[in-house]
């Protein structure tokens, strides 16, 4: 079902962390040390925020642990903040304006700024990676709903390589401002280069273990680590372990840079 941290109670070793945070320009933050939040209008849920405004991001991620019952009947979004949830494991109805979306495992809907999303749990335990930001309206161009499945998205070659892949889980439409994609290296693969960008990126690793770079420096990550990756942050990555590196990511996009 996903990690749940159990690491509760008198420490059973010495106060260590692999955790890593480099303020407005790289964090890696691994489960063990996630803490609860309330987060008014979320019952029976456990919720972590990870990337915010002061660590650096242009935007929040969330980790959600949905228990029996467990659902979000005030809403998340509207006005001008546009939202996103995808399935890390377990079932969930979402409620966007009038469609209704049943997701399991690897589901996703996108909520355009102004349509609030409402989410219940369906099982026992359900996982979501849960991503809100700021929208910045484009003239002449509009955004809309959008719900699928990553079982249903081309897996497309990254940058003519045959052991990386990447699936598009948004239109690639001026509309956006942003994206969310999966990248997935298979064992002994890498990117083809070292990646500098004004991008900034939160990215939830979905499967496998690698070697990541960040800022130059060569990090160990794993499933179930936060990767956030700010704006001019070196970044590049190998994959080292007996299965795929895979992991989702959101990427501004489509838009100037305003001075």
């Amino acid at each position: 079902m996903g990690y749940i941290n159990n690491n509760t109670g008198y420490p059973k070793d010495l106060l260590a962390s692999r955790a890593i945070i480099k303020r407005h320009n790289y964090a890696l933050i691994p489960p063990d040390g996630l803490v609860k939040n309330i987060i008014p209008g979320f019952e029976n849920c456990d919720i972590t925020i990870i990337s915010t405004p002061k660590l650096g991001a242009s935007f929040v991620d969330y980790l959600v642990t949905m228990y029996q019952d467990g659902k979000n009947q005030q809403g998340f979004g509207g006005k001008d903040i546009e939202v996103f949830v995808y399935v890390i494991s377990g079932e969930v109805t979402a409620k966007a304006d009038d469609q209704v979306f049943s997701l399991k495992t690897g589901g996703y809907v996108y909520c355009p700024a102004g349509i609030k999303l409402y989410l219940q749990n369906d099982t026992v335990l359900s996982r979501l990676f849960l991503y809100k930001r700021r929208y910045i309206p484009l003239s002449g161009y509009q955004v809309r709903i959008v719900s699928n499945h990553v079982e249903k998205l081309d897996c497309i070659c990254y940058e003519d390589m045959d052991n990386v892949f990447v699936q598009d889980l948004l239109p690639k439409e001026l509309g956006f401002d942003m994206n969310f994609h999966i990248l997935t290296f298979k064992p002994g693969a890498s990117h083809g280069y070292i990646e500098t960008h004004v991008q900034e990126h939160g990215a939830y690793l979905l499967s496998g273990e690698g070697m990541y770079l960040l800022d130059n420096e060569w990090i160990p990550v794993k499933k179930d680590d936060y990767i956030f990756m700010g704006a001019y942050a070196l970044q590049a990555c190998y994959s080292v372990g007996k299965e795929p590196l895979s992991y989702i990511y959101s990427k501004d996009c489509h838009r100037d840079i305003e001075i």
